[in-house]
């Protein structure tokens, strides 16, 4: 036979139907050869290998490690030659389904490690057994099931199953109940020494049943090659057997930074229109949280999603990325827990103290705009408005610290509380000079109050008329890109992941005494703020450096609808200010972002392996 022998050869040497038969005869007698074809298609196959000798280098078996057969060529694969991650394994294994990269139609290795029943695991017990009385010097063929079959299952068993450990008893019943159903089939008894062998006893001839896999759908064979079939994968020893699912459980819902719910790959359930879980952490407490995904560009991500191995095990952050919302809103997760942010995410609703939501996402350079509506602000409620960086503090005023620049709003009722405050000891004892000095101070202070006052780091300073219900303010910010200063966004890809509600989030511990060393201000940065489309002059100049979320905090029950464009109320005029409206962030994070992650994954490029990953 040519050496050079195909699947396509092989199928057109066989004898086809006589061309006088049509209809439902022919197809009778295509579908009544169809198991001759595959047998004959696999020993030619099998005839070829033999000739070629097996692995990519070359050697032949070493029944002392682990090896591998393929589905399709029928050689066989040293352990230490196949580049994916197997995970734990023994030799002898009768449980997996495993394809090389010259027989996969994507050039790449597959394997599928499957739940195997508990006779296949009594054979390939015996079969490690016998060799490895071999290798000692020693052959040995019988084995007593107390002294040497269950205390090896014991110690290998994740090698040797997808299961959890099972109670001791009942794994010691599975393994009496295997032995004794399969005798003079798959084993044989001696009843005068009470010990097991193999009814089979060359090891060269265990291997995993691809003939009874193609015959029950699990494998097909085609012009590409055996591929995997439609059907779920059976246990049992090459016999049908109830279909099992192979797919990880879903954990239970934990508690965010506990370690028991770290672990297990979930199967995401759907986020809503919204884009958000709607049970989700909070950013508090010195963490943040950043929704994860997998990444299936990740190094090993397929072998992971194939593998059982990691059920209730830590999961590698690299093997995930941040979700990026496609669009610009109001974050439900970055926000004080008491504001009510709307079903759309683009209004929200203040409760008592101050407190404050940023956005989904930031900007770092450029010029960006961006609107808020004051829909309601009752006597003794107030806003302030602007641009805040991560570590502005959510439960306290936008300006209250370094990392974030306010336009406040007053409001009457409350500064006339304070003035009597600060002023009650001249009003014990009024005169009427005394009542024209105050009603002068009031008038005046009352001016001042009207004004809107811009914020940062508690420090107010008057900065132009007051806003309320009904106006519309518009938020520019100028930040000139700094040679000097890298604008690539961080990678989580080496954060852990934690569960929360059946989501995985990265984890990071906030950094803010470093951030406020690092602080620098950037020349030529500047914030401009708009009412009603009129300029009110510049707010702020020579900004600290870094990555700036709009931000809105608000004090009682005010309510304030933000609109991120492209559809402006007031938009600045374009001759004289050059901005880009921050909805185009959306789609210029998801790049920015999938940069960061490339540049992470090529710089540990070889050093990402499921095998030597530790937490």
């Amino acid at each position: 036979m040519d050496d050079n022998l195909s699947l396509d050869d092989v199928k057109e040497s066989q004898p086809s139907s006589p061309a006088t038969e049509e209809g439902s005869q022919a197809d009778s007698k295509i579908d009544d050869r169809s198991d001759v074809d595959d047998k004959i298609t696999l020993d030619a196959v099998a005839s070829k290998v033999d000739r070629e000798g097996n692995c990519y280098c070359g050697k032949e078996r070493n029944l002392n490690i682990v090896e591998l057969l393929c589905a399709s060529c029928n050689r066989w694969f040293h352990e230490s030659c196949i580049g994916y991650q197997l995970g734990k394994l023994v030799p002898f294994m009768m449980n997996y389904v495993f394809m090389c990269k010259n027989c996969s139609n994507t050039g790449l290795e597959s394997f599928k490690k499957n739940p195997p029943g508990f006779p296949q695991i009594c054979v390939t017990t015996i079969a490690n057994l016998m060799q490895a009385s071999i290798k000692n010097g020693d052959s040995r063929v019988k084995y007593s099931k107390d002294r040497d079959i269950i205390p090896f299952i014991e110690q290998h068993w994740e090698g040797l199953t997808t299961f959890p450990r099972r109670v001791k008893q009942s794994m010691h019943n599975s393994v009496m109940r295997a032995l004794t159903k399969e005798t003079n089939l798959s084993f044989t008894y001696d009843e005068n020494s009470e010990l097991y062998s193999l009814a089979q006893q060359d090891l060269t001839l265990i291997k995993p049943n691809y003939d009874a896999m193609i015959k029950q759908g699990q494998l097909k064979v085609t012009d590409m090659g055996v591929q995997h079939g439609k059907q779920g994968i059976k246990q049992g020893t090459g016999m049908a057997g109830r279909p099992r699912s192979t797919k990880r459980k879903l954990p239970d819902p934990g508690t965010v930074g506990s370690k028991k719910t770290r672990g297990g790959d979930v199967a995401l359930p759907k986020l809503p229109a919204h884009g958000y879980p709607m049970e989700h952490p909070f950013n508090k407490d010195g963490y943040r949280y950043y929704l994860a995904e997998p990444d299936p560009h990740a190094p090993f991500r397929q072998e992971f999603d194939e593998s059982s191995d990691w059920a209730g095990k830590p999961i590698p952050g690299w093997l995930y990325r941040t979700l990026i919302p496609s669009t610009v809103l109001l974050a439900l997760h970055d926000r004080a827990p008491q504001l009510r942010v709307s079903e759309e995410r683009l209004s929200v609703t203040g409760d008592k103290g101050y407190c404050m939501v940023r956005s989904t996402h930031s900007v770092s350079r450029g010029s960006w705009y961006f609107e808020i509506t004051v829909k309601d602000m009752k006597d003794g409620s107030a806003s302030r408005l602007g641009w805040a960086q991560e570590y502005a503090n959510l439960q306290a005023p936008l300006g209250y610290d370094k990392f974030g620049y306010a336009w406040r709003s007053r409001y009457l009722l409350q500064f006339f509380l304070n003035y009597l405050r600060k002023n009650w000891k001249n009003l014990i004892f009024i005169t009427g000079a005394h009542l024209t000095t105050l009603r002068v101070n009031f008038l005046h202070s009352l001016t001042n109050c009207r004004k809107g006052t811009r914020f940062h780091e508690s420090r107010g300073k008057h900065y132009s008329d007051g806003y309320g219900e009904g106006d519309v303010l518009g938020f520019l910010i100028v930040l000139p890109e700094d040679p000097k200063l890298s604008y690539v966004p961080n990678t989580y890809k080496d954060k852990p992941l934690v569960k929360f509600k059946s989501h995985l989030y990265y984890e990071e511990k906030d950094r803010v005494s470093e951030s406020l060393r690092r602080l620098q201000v950037l020349p030529g940065s500047k914030m401009v703020f708009f009412k009603n489309g009129v300029c009110q002059g510049d707010a702020f100049t020579d900004i600290y450096a870094g990555s700036y979320f709009p931000a809105i905090s608000l004090h009682k029950n005010a309510t304030v609808t933000i609109n991120y464009g492209p559809r402006f109320k007031h938009p600045p005029p374009k001759d004289q200010f050059k901005y880009k409206g921050m909805y185009k962030k959306a789609e210029e994070a998801i790049c920015e972002q999938t940069m960061a992650d490339l540049l992470y994954l090529t710089e540990n490029d070889g050093k990402l392996r499921l095998d030597t990953y530790c937490v």
